[in-house]
């Protein structure tokens, strides 16, 4: 099944990208099927290597199955490991869609973008909120999309830090037609509203999903109480 990259095709703002952290892992596959189902645009994939992050979470091998298990899922991977090149080629082949990398483990960032984008996938880069926003704003446009973390990576279930919304707002502007401003760490019904009040147009939430009683309403409350047209059925 051909997978649209929604990152750059879908012009519904903003995307809510299900972060599957917060998903119970023994049924991984019925909870992202669930969320999805639910109205949520992407499966969100945390991967940590104990090294660039005290945790350690999933590999390539959850991102191929998923990829098999949905077919049709844009699988948004962001990549909190300290060496970000090894992981293009083994999560291209694993079947993601979208490769967000760590603008304070990536030398090169522009040449890794390029790299992302010749193996099929999109390329995003992230800012940590304790990291100067000058250091990301040369390599912008390199990018699909920019990911501003909310939180300090490693954990879910953080409160959301206010102080990055001026961040979002310095990178906002420079963005060209296209490219997504994204979210992450915090992320419930009512940070949202401040991030899609600050130009963020995808929104990535863990347990304000995977925590909550139905997914549906959830979801439609991240995106402001638009819920799409039309049901969504997964193969």
């Amino acid at each position: 099944m051909a997978i649209e990259n929604l990152i750059t095709t879908q012009p519904r703002t903003p995307l809510i990208a299900a972060s599957i952290l917060s998903a119970d892992f023994a049924r991984m596959g019925a909870e992202a099927r669930a969320a999805l189902e639910a109205g949520a645009d992407l499966l969100h994939l945390d991967v940590m290597d104990g090294h660039f992050v005290g945790n350690l979470t999933m590999g390539p091998d959850m991102c191929r199955g998923l990829s098999r298990s949905l077919p049709g899922a844009l699988l948004d991977v962001h990549l909190m490991v300290r060496t970000p090149a090894a992981y293009v080629e083994p999560f291209a082949a694993a079947g993601a869609g979208h490769l967000t990398f760590h603008i304070e483990a990536a030398p090169e960032p522009a040449s890794l973008a390029g790299e992302i984008r010749a193996a099929g996938m999109t390329a995003g880069l992230a800012i940590n909120p304790s990291t100067d926003v000058t250091r990301i704003m040369p390599f912008v446009q390199h990018v699909d999309l920019v990911l501003v973390m909310s939180v300090e990576p490693g954990f879910a279930g953080q409160e959301f830090m206010v102080s990055v919304l001026e961040t979002v707002g310095r990178i906002k502007p420079v963005l060209g037609v296209g490219q997504r401003l994204q979210i992450d760490g915090g992320i419930n019904a009512e940070t949202a509203q401040a991030a899609r009040d600050a130009g963020c147009d995808c929104l990535v939430a863990a347990s304000a999903i995977f925590g909550a009683a139905e997914y549906a309403p959830a979801i439609a409350a991240l995106r402001g109480g638009h819920v799409p047209q039309g049901d969504v059925e997964w193969p």
